[in-house]
């Protein structure tokens, strides 16, 4: 058995190295600013997705490393949720490309600019998901920015255009699919499937010489919902952008601010915290300064190396499973695990008179590129007959939810029942009950987390059980009560 001499090995080192090097050279506009305020960086949902594509695709030639890069699927979902920023926030592709998104300085934005390739590739997702819609959008996009003189090395417009028509032919837009056909072909007039194209929409319009203007917008209206679509979403999405709030002047007029020591509790009596009322029916109170930023940095300390996808309990089966509707990624936290951890569980039990030994640990989200969590009760149903039943305390009673960061664009906390939406602000915590005084769950407490369409969301949840509020929350002469 021979052994190759070490010049070879160094050589073959050497040739890793430059790899290496090259493909860091490619990073370095990226890196700058990265490296400068990473969560700021990422927090921009354009700089996300490009950071993603490119890890994930562009230097694949760096197989040997890249083990811990994103994947397909990491491209695909930062795909998906600048999509449904774009749809919940009612922003158009050309807002993102050129990365001047609401909360975005314009000297940040200059940095946040999406290519032709990076448009195609997002039509590109689209169109793998039949989601026309999209794919019209982002395709479109792309071939505004070849027209304005953008030049790609990898994307030509007669590759968009194929895209376009048949994306416009499935909306039922035949006039628009003929007239990108026919632009195609002035490209390459020996293009085979436009060529087929052609005369298959020629003779379309022929047989139907006029579509309904009704019927056209209903396909378009589609947008390729998904099979559980929300019949809620045009309101959560409303409350997302902050319209549609049905609280009247005369009702604000009844919401106070107030300093609150809980009865004369001894740790508030000197040092009273300020309470707000956010919200009348249901309820919904907000607290300010309620923890320290050393507080809440130490709580992230904690969780960051735990952080996992989030996920919901089945109705029907029970079993926890990720879903598409909840994008966070959670981590728990004991009241063993710190001394920080058990001061800010003590003050939730101090502020709310509610026992938190049958609570569950605290859990801590980070909302990153387009998270989210759809409308949803936090209590459990009386079709959900199991919900809680192995941690033996009853059904969640309330809700407390810590901000433990500012957004800058995006990230509320709407209830779409009632039509209320809570912004995130750094250092304060929302309150409310989920059940009756009856036990009976307040269908009015469904709630939802809008997508952060700039920034980074941190909030940690204290669901507080019914087990041990018995004589701390009593049950009133009426039913309602």
């Amino acid at each position: 058995m021979t052994s190759s001499p070490p010049s070879d090995y160094i050589r073959a080192e050497e040739s890793k190295l430059d790899q290496i090097k090259k493909w860091a050279d490619k990073l370095d506009v990226l890196s700058v600013a990265a490296t400068q305020d990473p969560e700021g960086f990422l927090g921009h949902p354009v700089n996300a997705f490009k950071l993603m594509k490119r890890l994930n695709t562009e230097w694949g030639e760096l197989e040997n490393l890249r083990q811990h890069f994103p994947n397909d699927d990491d491209q695909t979902g930062a795909a998906k949720a600048l999509m449904r920023l774009q749809d919940t926030y009612e922003l158009d592709a050309n807002v993102f490309a050129t990365g001047d998104l609401p909360g975005v300085s314009s000297a940040a934005s200059l940095h946040s600019a999406l290519m032709v390739s990076d448009c195609y590739d997002l039509g590109k997702v689209a169109y793998s998901e039949a989601d026309y819609y999209h794919t019209e959008l982002w395709m479109a996009q792309a071939l505004r920015q070849l027209d304005q003189g953008e030049r790609s090395s990898t994307v030509d417009a007669i590759t968009v255009l194929d895209y376009l028509s048949y994306s416009v032919y499935q909306q039922g837009e035949l006039e628009r699919a003929l007239e990108f056909t026919k632009r195609l072909l002035e490209l390459d007039p020996d293009h085979q499937r436009a060529n087929g194209n052609l005369k298959y929409f020629e003779y379309q319009l022929n047989k139907h010489k006029k579509v309904e203007l009704r019927e056209k917008e209903e396909v378009r209206l589609k947008r390729s919902q998904a099979d559980d679509y929300l019949p809620e979403r045009k309101k959560y999405e409303q409350l997302c952008r902050g319209e549609g709030l049905r609280m009247t002047p005369r009702r604000q007029s009844r919401l106070f601010c107030r300093y609150y020591d809980n009865n004369r509790h001894p740790r508030y009596v000197i040092g009273p915290v300020r309470q707000e009322d956010e919200w009348d029916h249901p309820r919904i109170i907000r607290y300010h300064n309620i923890v320290s930023d050393r507080e809440m940095e130490k709580v992230k300390e904690l969780a960051k190396p735990r952080l996992r996808r989030a996920t919901i309990s089945n109705p029907v089966t029970g079993v926890l499973e990720t879903a598409h509707y909840r994008i966070s990624k959670s981590a728990w936290l004991g009241a063993y695990e710190h001394p920080v951890v058990d001061h800010i569980n003590q003050r939730i039990e101090d502020i709310t008179g509610l026992d938190i030994t049958t609570a569950e640990d605290l859990q801590v989200a980070n909302y990153g590129v387009g998270g989210q969590y759809e409308p949803h009760f936090d209590f459990g149903r009386k079709d959900e007959p199991d919900a809680f039943e192995e941690l033996g305390t009853g059904n969640r009673i309330a809700t407390w939810l810590l901000y433990m960061s500012d957004v800058q664009a995006g990230g509320a906390t709407v209830f779409t029942d009632v039509g209320a939406s809570v912004w995130p602000k750094k250092g304060t915590a929302v309150f409310w009950y989920n059940l009756y005084a009856n036990g009976e769950g307040d269908y009015r407490t469904r709630h939802a987390a809008c997508p952060v369409l700039v920034g980074n969301k941190w909030v940690s949840n204290k669901w507080i059980h019914e087990r041990g509020q018995e004589f701390r929350r009593r049950c009133g002469l009426q039913e309602t009560d």
